[in-house]
């Protein structure tokens, strides 16, 4: 059984080394990130490790609004991921020449399968048994971020935002930093005030599903397949007009919102690349359209997460938002790619330090909470 934050947790100091674990929207592959607080935040050792094929295809399946499963295989897949995400841990500090005795605590976000914090009965689903990384691996396993933030009134989403905050804040300018997932969620950082952020739809999921059904890519490299085609500026305002983009935050979604069936439900005989194009258009323009609204007066967009790889949406979300510095993480000496790893790491500290994880101002919780469940080693 996990163990709450109050009750035999590690002793824990803001030195040390933590691995952050994720596996995001995309399912692409786990991300692993070796992490130092102290001095300052430091990203020791990143890879991303591939999903086996099988697992990666069960996920993105049951991803999908009307997937159904039975219990047992419930039960099964979550056993399955603890054993990748576990394997993956050991793999890390394998190629980074850390040993576990060196490693305060896992952080793992593990794979979220559902996300609904909305109606009688929110909750939001990660699969990833965080049981089986602590006694495979012998290292406190803290998990399951999302659902104290649910069960307070919040989304449980975006959690990026503390971290963002705390690493690259700024008292001299408004700044925002921008997570390009599968779904793309916004951190707005102003020079005073309470920080806020939110997810602002899709980012990576539908252009990678797309790619991979026309093209059988799992990305689009270079968006050398969005290139081949041009927008439709009917389909794109078709995207648009869904409801959910016109929501006030707090607001959060995921793949079992966007999904290639809800494209397909508003695709009018398009050429695959034009909707490849489109879809690229989409991501840029949600996320400029959010970030104007919702802090008019930013100055710098620090992007992270695999979409700074697509040059044409880096180039589209400058045009965008002219005036706006648009950059990378790198500029700030952190790795785009592991952020979001790091970032679970991060959070696995303030859990084991009793200091909550969650702001209010982004997930719209009742209060800040200690997020997650301890697994003892």
């Amino acid at each position: 059984m996990p163990t709450p934050p109050s009750a035999n947790a590690p002793a824990v100091t803001d030195g040390g080394l933590f691995l952050g674990l994720i596996s995001g929207t995309s399912a692409d592959g786990i991300d692993a990130a070796l992490v130092r607080f102290q001095p300052k935040v430091q990203v020791l050792f990143g890879r991303t490790y591939p999903l086996p094929a099988a697992l990666r295809e069960q996920v993105l399946a049951l991803s999908q609004a009307e997937a159904r499963i039975s219990l047992d295989d419930v039960g099964r897949l979550d056993t399955r991921l603890g054993q990748a995400f576990a394997a993956v841990a050991l793999q890390a500090l394998q190629d980074a020449g850390v040993v576990a005795a060196d490693v305060t605590a896992i952080g793992s976000h593990g794979q979220t399968l559902r996300h609904d914090p909305s109606g009688d009965a929110p909750f939001s689903q990660q699969f990833g048994d965080a049981s089986v990384i602590a006694e495979r691996t012998g290292i406190t396993t803290v998990a399951d971020f999302r659902r104290r933030d649910v069960a307070a009134g919040g989304h449980g989403a975006p959690l990026m935002p503390a971290f963002h905050a705390a690493v690259l804040r700024s008292g001299d300018e408004d700044r925002a930093v921008l997570n390009l997932g599968g779904i793309a969620n916004l951190s707005l950082m102003p020079r005073a005030g309470a920080v806020r952020g939110f997810d602002t739809g899709p980012a990576n999921g539908l252009m990678d599903a797309w790619c991979l059904e026309h093209r059988g890519q799992a990305y689009d490299r270079d968006a050398a397949f969005a290139r081949e085609g041009r927008v439709d500026e009917s389909l794109l305002a078709a995207l648009l007009a869904d409801p959910w983009f016109a929501l006030p935050p707090p607001k959060s979604t995921g793949r079992d919102q966007f999904q290639l069936q809800w494209l397909r439900a508003r695709l009018g005989g398009q050429s695959p690349a034009d909707v490849q194009a489109t879809l690229c258009e989409l991501s840029a323009a949600t996320v400029a359209g959010a970030l104007r609204r919702e802090m008019p007066g930013c100055a710098r967009l620090i992007a992270c997460g695999g979409g700074v790889h697509n040059p044409l949406l880096m180039q589209r979300l400058a045009a965008r938002l002219p005036g706006v510095a648009v950059e990378t993480t790198a500029a700030h000496g952190l790795d785009p790619d592991f952020i979001e790893a790091a970032g679970f790491a991060w959070l696995a500290r303030e859990t084991l330090a009793g200091r909550p994880g969650n702001l209010p101002s982004v997930t719209g919780a009742r209060g800040p909470r200690i997020l997650g469940a301890i697994h003892p080693a």
